[in-house]
């Protein structure tokens, strides 16, 4: 792949990371109930290359 695309990829995925980070905290904030461990699931679409990419996993809260 070109290092243009590559470039393209990495700042989209780069501003996913920092803007699904910042959600997450808030809401875990928002809450109000410390610790836990919480369900993740993230999803990338590319509607016009018919990829869809599930990622799972868990979170465990504050303590």
């Amino acid at each position: 792949m070109s290092d243009e695309f590559n470039m393209s990829m990495r700042k989209f995925l780069k501003q996913v990371g920092v803007t699904s980070q910042q959600a997450i905290e808030e809401a875990v904030r928002n809450a109000g109930t410390p610790g836990g461990r919480y369900a993740v699931r993230a999803v990338i679409t590319i509607e016009d290359l018919g990829l869809t990419h599930e990622v799972t996993g868990e979170i465990e809260g504050p303590h």
